[in-house]
């Protein structure tokens, strides 16, 4: 597209993409809110699956219409690599990089046909949030409380809090195929907590095990696989969200490695000490892996 007309689009593009994006918004949050108060009216757990059923598909028809606000980003491609041979039956575990509100929506469009309606852990601000943070309660979605060590050396009664909400929301959704998001690195990275936290990768955060690990041991075998999710926005790495509003989005490249769930994911993080070291092991050796690909990946698409 012509740069003069780049310029002149611009605004209108921003103006109408925010717009629509609220609007789509608020019109699908409604009906999951008014799904929620019924679950709460109704706590019988046949009418509960009808509902929780009823607010994915809600959900879906979101994904759908941030599929089409995502058009007007006219010269944008995706580049997607490992997305075969998933399903809607099976629960799946997505752990990925969190690098901005993008990957938020890039997962719900590009999953939305393919597994079932992923279920994000949340930070316990976002349920204040005028109609999201309704819909995601409605929704099953767990919303995390974090405490900063000093906090928990003052109140170690709270210890543990977040493990405790991991496991009842888990117990929920033994019920019916689930995907549970979770971007393990607790936080969006930025190269400022990337130097903050002396995190040994060039592009990431130190992921935390924790909460994965648990995850895991709670829904036992259930999980059929653990899809392991690398974003990249090569040429939008500084403000990914706010370029896709203005439709100056390029390239969306996303790597998904489907892994199996095997025995040795399975234990007790909290009090087995060798099964801890073992799995925060194997999830650093992973993030090892991803710092390398999204070096690789941003590489090629520098000399293109």
């Amino acid at each position: 597209m012509p740069a003069l007309i780049t310029r002149i689009l611009t605004p209108l593009i921003f103006l109408l993409t925010s717009v629509l994006a609220v609007i789509v918004t608020i019109l699908c949050s409604i009906p999951i809110i008014l799904a929620g108060i019924i679950k709460i009216l109704l706590p019988i757990p046949k009418v509960w699956r009808y509902i929780s059923s009823f607010a994915d598909k809600v959900m879906w028809c979101w994904c759908q219409g941030l599929s089409q606000l995502m058009k007007f980003n006219i010269d944008m491609k995706w580049d997607v690599d490992g997305l075969g041979g998933l399903s809607k039956k099976n629960w799946y575990l997505l752990i990925s990089n969190h690098k901005s509100w993008t990957d938020i929506v890039v997962l719900c469009v590009l999953f939305r046909n393919h597994i079932p309606m992923n279920k994000y852990f949340l930070k316990q601000q976002l349920a204040w949030v005028p109609f999201v943070g309704l819909a995601c309660w409605a929704l099953d979605m767990p919303f995390m409380k974090r405490y900063s060590r000093s906090y928990l050396l003052k109140h170690p009664e709270l210890r543990g809090k977040d493990i405790e909400t991991t496991r009842r929301s888990c117990e929920k959704f033994r019920q019916h195929p689930t995907t549970i998001v979770n971007f393990v690195e607790g936080s969006r990275s930025t190269d400022a907590k990337i130097i903050k936290s002396n995190s040994p990768y060039r592009n990431l955060l130190p992921p935390k095990a924790a909460g994965i690990a648990f995850t895991l041991s709670t829904l036992g075998e259930q999980f059929d696989r653990v899809l392991n999710v690398t974003l990249v926005y090569p040429e939008n790495e500084r403000h990914p969200f706010r370029d896709l509003l203005l439709g100056r989005m390029k390239h969306i490249v996303v790597r998904i490695e489907t892994l199996p769930v095997t025995a040795g994911m399975h234990g007790d993080y909290f009090n087995d000490k060798s099964f801890k070291r073992q799995f925060q092991l194997w999830l650093n050796n992973l993030w090892l892996e991803k710092d390398r690909l999204i070096d690789k990946l941003r590489k090629q698409y520098s000399v293109q």
